[in-house]
């Protein structure tokens, strides 16, 4: 079986830094965004915990996991010319 390409862990921790330094920041005046940004910073915590239970099912059952940088990542290196000598 091929490895299960899932999200890399840092693609949660930017959204998630982003959100809580700059963003939370930016909306300290206003109550009803500061719930909004609030709300989704938790859904993004619930995403990467749900995230790390798939790796862990994973694990028990022997299957590897492709953690991916974009969605372009399978083709790129396949696309990606062989340097001339």
């Amino acid at each position: 079986m091929e490895p299960i390409p899932l999200p890399s862990h840092i693609h949660y921790e930017l959204l998630l830094q982003l959100l809580e330094r700059q963003t939370m920041r930016s909306v300290d005046r206003n109550h009803v965004l500061q719930e909004q940004v609030q709300e989704l910073i938790v859904n993004l915590r619930k995403a990467a915990s749900q995230q790390r239970q798939i790796e862990e099912s994973c694990r028990r059952s022997n299957l590897a996991i492709d953690y991916r940088w974009s969605l372009n990542q399978a083709n790129e290196a396949v696309s990606t010319p062989l340097p001339q000598e």
